[in-house]
C-alpha cells in the first residue's frame, strides 16, 4: 500500500533514496498531477496526488517505492489557450530515465484510456561499477568520427552472439571494437538512442522510424537496443568503448518531438505544458495554437526559447555527459534550437547557457547547421568552440572527383580546413567536420553506382530523399560484372577516402564505407530496418582491399603531423609550432598557380605542396587529377640532397601495402581519375615519412 507524503526535494524527475522517492514534474496551469504506479506486469497498483506546489512545479515523495518501480503521470484541469489537460492520456514523465518497452504507435489501445500504449517509466538506481575507465579525451588533432547505428551496426555480425546482435552490448562486442581500433576511430558518433516512436503513417505502412529521429524521452535510452535492462547496457557499451580509447558521441534531437503537430498524439509533453514546450505560428492576436510551427519539417518545433524547455534540454544534456558518460553531442538540425522569436540567434539563450555549463562547456559539440524554417542555412556561423558538419566540403569533393569542371579552387579551399567558412584568427580549422557520407545520403559505394536514388522501398513512389547527390554510375545504374566499371568504381571510392584523411579538420567516416557497403541505391533509408540498412560483414575481395586501404590511410594521417594538424604562418592557438608549414600550390606544367589558373573553367588537375619546406622535416606532394587523361607533373625541387618517392596512387593501390617508389626524375605521371601522395626523403637514407611507409 502506497501513500503520497509531502517530502523535501524540488528535483525534476524520480530519485530513489534508501526509504523511497522523490517525484517531480513541471506542469503549467494544472490543477491536479496524479502519479500513477504500476508493477512489473504492468498493472496500476496506486494513483497518488502530488501535494506540493512551486510555482508549476508539482511535487511528492512515496516511501517504500525503489529503483525498479513502474510509473506514469495523469494531468487535471481547466481549458485554457495552449493546453491540453485530458487525464485519460497516460503521461511518459519528461525526465524519465529509463521506460519499460518500445513507444509502439497503436490506434485502437490509444483511443479513450492510453495507458495499455504508454510504456511505464521506471525509477532508476544510477550507480554502477565503471571499473576505474575514464574517458579518452583525444585530442582534436586526432579525432575520427564513425557514424553508426546500434542496431545496424551488429544485426549482421556473425561474431556476435544472437542475443546481443543489434543492441548496445553488440556495439561494445570484443570483435566489433576490434574492428574500429585496426580502422583506427577514436570516436563513434550513435545515431539517436533517446527513446522514439515511429510516426503512426510509418506503422501503418508497416515500417519504422529506423534512424531513431522521432524522440519522446530525451534522459532514456531505446528499449529496442536492450538485452534486459537499458540503463545498465548503455553504460557498459560507454565504458567498454571508453576502455579501448573511443570516444562516444550522441546524435540528439531536441528540434522535436514524437507529438507531431496539432492532430498528432499526446504522449508526454503535450499533456504537461503544450504552449511551453512548443512554438506557434503567430496569429492575429498572439500565437495560433492549433497550428504548431514546423520549422523542423517533422510537424513541430520545440521551443528553447521557453526558460523550462531550455532547462530539460540542458538536463538532459548534463545527464547523459555526468551519469551516462559520454563525451559529446551531434545536435540535429540545430539552428532550430537557436532560434528566439523565431530568428536564428548566434548569441542566444541556448549557446550562452551551454558556454556558461561548466560540464556542457567542456565536451565535443556538433552542430547540423541548418533547419527548413526562413533562413535556417547557417553553416560557419556557431560559436567559436562548436565543430559544424560541412556539407560544402562533400559537395565539393564529390563534385571534383565526379569531374565537374570549374571547382578546383573550391576544392583547394575545402583541403585546408574551409578557411572561407571557418576564418583564422576566429575558429580552428578543426570546426570544420568533413564528411563524404552521411546517414542520409547515399552511402560511398552507391556514390560511384548510381546516379538515381532508388527509394522505392520507402512507399512514397521514389520522391523523398535528396535529388541532387552530385554521383556518377560511371556507365551501369547499379551493380555491374564489366571489370571496366567495377575498377573505376573502386579507384574513385580510394580517391575520396584519401582526399578525405589528407584535409584539414575533423574527418566523419559512415559506418561501412570502409568496406563496401550498399543500401541498393536508397539514399533516405531512415525507415528500412532490414539488410537495406544493415552492415554486411562477408565482403568480397573488392570489399576487403577497400578495407586495407583506408586502415593504411588512416594509419598515416595518425602518424603525420601534417595531415591531422597543419600550421600555417598567420595560425595562432595554443600549441603552434615556432616553425609553421608552408603551402604551395603548382600547376602540372610545374609553374605556380595563378589567379587565372585557378579560374581556368577546365581545370581539373593541380599539385600541393605542404609541409616544412626548410630543413629535413616531414614534406609531402599531392598531385590530384580528375579528368579523363593521364597528365605529366613537372615536380618542384625537394630540396638540395633530397628527393621525391612515391607513396600512394590511387590508381594502384588496390589494398596493397603502400611501399614508397623512387621517382628517378623530377617528373611523375597523375593518372586519369586519381590521386598520387609523393614523400620527400634523402637521397641516400630512411625515408622522412611515417613508420606505416616504410
Amino acid at each position: 500500500m502506497f501513500v503520497m507524503e509531502s517530502g523535501t526535494g524540488t528535483r525534476l524527475g524520480a530519485h530513489p533514496d534508501k526509504k523511497g522517492c522523490h517525484f517531480g514534474v513541471w506542469a503549467s496551469g494544472a490543477r491536479m498531477v496524479e502519479l500513477c504506479l504500476y508493477d512489473e506486469a504492468e498493472q496500476e497498483v496506486a494513483r497518488l496526488a502530488l501535494p506540493r506546489t512551486r510555482g508549476q512545479h508539482h511535487y511528492g515523495y512515496v516511501p517504500g517505492v525503489k529503483a525498479g518501480q513502474r510509473y506514469g503521470y495523469r494531468i487535471y484541469g481547466e481549458a485554457q489557450p495552449g493546453l491540453l489537460f485530458d487525464p485519460q492520456k497516460l503521461l511518459i514523465d519528461p525526465y524519465a530515465q529509463a521506460l519499460s518497452r518500445p513507444l509502439i504507435w497503436n490506434d485502437e489501445a490509444y483511443e479513450g484510456d492510453s495507458a495499455d500504449m504508454i510504456p511505464k517509466c521506471i525509477v532508476v538506481d544510477d550507480r554502477f561499477d565503471w571499473q576505474g575507465v575514464t574517458k579518452p579525451d583525444h585530442k582534436e588533432s586526432d579525432l575520427v568520427l564513425y557514424e553508426a547505428h546500434v542496431r545496424g551496426m551488429t544485426m549482421l555480425h556473425p561474431e556476435v552472439p544472437e542475443a546481443q546482435r543489434g543492441t548496445y552490448l553488440g556495439m561494445c562486442h570484443p570483435q566489433v571494437i576490434e574492428h574500429l581500433q585496426q580502422l583506427g576511430i577514436t570516436a563513434v558518433q550513435l545515431l539517436p538512442v533517446a527513446a522514439n516512436m515511429a510516426e503512426p503513417r510509418l506503422q501503418g505502412m508497416g515500417l519504422t522510424n529506423y534512424w531513431g529521429y522521432n524522440p519522446i524521452a530525451f534522459f532514456a535510452p531505446e528499449p529496442r537496443y536492450a538485452v534486459q535492462e537499458s540503463v545498465t547496457e548503455f553504460k557498459t557499451m560507454v565504458r567498454e568503448l571508453h576502455r579501448a580509447g573511443i570516444e562516444v558521441i550522441l546524435d540528439v534531437v531536441y528540434n522535436h518531438t514524437a507529438e507531431a503537430g496539432a492532430d498528432g498524439p499526446m504522449l508526454s509533453f503535450k499533456g504537461f505544458d503544450n504552449a511551453g514546450y512548443y512554438g506557434f505560428e503567430q496569429g492575429p492576436h498572439g500565437p495560433d495554437y492549433q497550428r504548431h510551427l514546423n520549422v523542423t519539417g517533422c510537424g513541430n518545433s520545440f521551443n528553447l526559447d521557453h526558460p523550462n524547455t531550455l532547462r530539460l534540454v540542458l538536463d538532459a544534456l548534463r545527464y547523459w555527459v555526468t551519469e551516462m558518460q559520454v563525451d559529446g553531442f551531434r545536435f540535429d538540425l540545430a539552428v532550430t534550437l537557436a532560434r528566439e522569436a523565431n530568428e536564428f540567434e548566434p548569441m542566444g539563450a541556448f549557446f550562452k547557457a551551454m558556454m556558461g555549463d561548466p560540464v556542457l562547456s567542456q565536451v565535443r559539440l556538433i552542430a547540423e547547421p541548418w533547419d527548413v524554417g526562413p533562413f535556417g542555412y547557417r553553416l560557419g556561423q556557431f560559436p567559436s568552440q562548436w565543430h559544424e558538419t560541412n556539407d560544402r566540403y562533400r559537395d565539393t569533393v564529390r563534385a571534383f572527383w565526379r569531374g565537374d569542371s570549374g571547382r578546383m579552387g573550391e576544392f583547394a579551399t575545402r583541403l585546408l580546413g574551409s578557411r572561407d567558412l571557418f576564418p583564422k584568427g576566429w575558429r580552428s580549422p578543426f570546426s570544420s567536420v568533413n564528411y563524404l557520407c552521411y546517414h542520409d545520403g547515399f552511402t560511398l559505394e552507391d556514390l560511384v553506382s548510381y546516379n538515381q536514388r532508388h527509394n522505392q522501398a520507402n512507399g512514397e513512389e521514389n520522391r523523398d530523399g535528396h535529388s541532387h547527390n552530385l554521383s556518377n554510375n560511371h556507365g551501369v545504374e547499379g551493380p555491374t560484372l564489366d571489370p571496366r566499371v567495377s575498377s573505376l568504381r573502386q579507384q574513385q571510392k580510394r580517391n575520396l577516402i584519401a582526399t578525405l584523411l589528407l584535409s584539414q579538420g575533423v574527418p566523419h567516416f559512415l559506418g561501412g564505407d570502409e568496406m563496401g557497403r550498399s543500401q541498393l541505391g536508397n539514399n533516405n533509408a531512415y525507415c528500412q530496418d532490414n539488410h537495406i540498412s544493415w552492415l554486411n560483414w562477408q565482403l568480397a575481395p573488392d570489399d576487403e582491399k577497400l578495407l586495407t586501404f583506408t586502415r593504411q590511410m588512416m594509419k598515416l594521417r595518425a602518424e603525420s603531423q601534417v595531415f591531422s594538424n597543419l600550421r600555417l604562418r598567420g595560425e595562432s592557438w595554443f600549441g603552434e609550432p615556432a616553425d609553421p608549414h608552408q603551402v604551395a600550390w603548382y600547376h602540372p606544367d610545374g609553374h605556380i598557380l595563378s589567379e587565372s589558373d585557378w579560374a581556368a573553367p577546365m581545370a581539373q588537375a593541380f599539385a600541393l605542396d605542404v609541409g616544412w619546406h626548410e630543413g629535413e622535416g616531414e614534406r609531402w606532394l599531392l598531385l590530384f587529377n580528375a579528368s579523363d587523361y593521364d597528365i605529366q607533373f613537372r615536380l618542384p625541387s625537394p630540396g638540395i640532397g633530397m628527393e621525391w618517392i612515391q607513396v600512394i596512387d590511387t590508381a594502384t593501390n588496390d589494398g596493397l601495402p603502400f611501399l614508397p617508389d623512387d621517382i628517378k626524375r623530377q617528373v611523375a605521371v597523375g593518372r586519369a581519375h586519381a590521386l598520387k601522395l609523393l614523400s620527400r626523403r634523402r637521397e641516400s637514407g630512411a625515408p622522412l615519412v611515417p613508420a606505416v611507409l616504410e
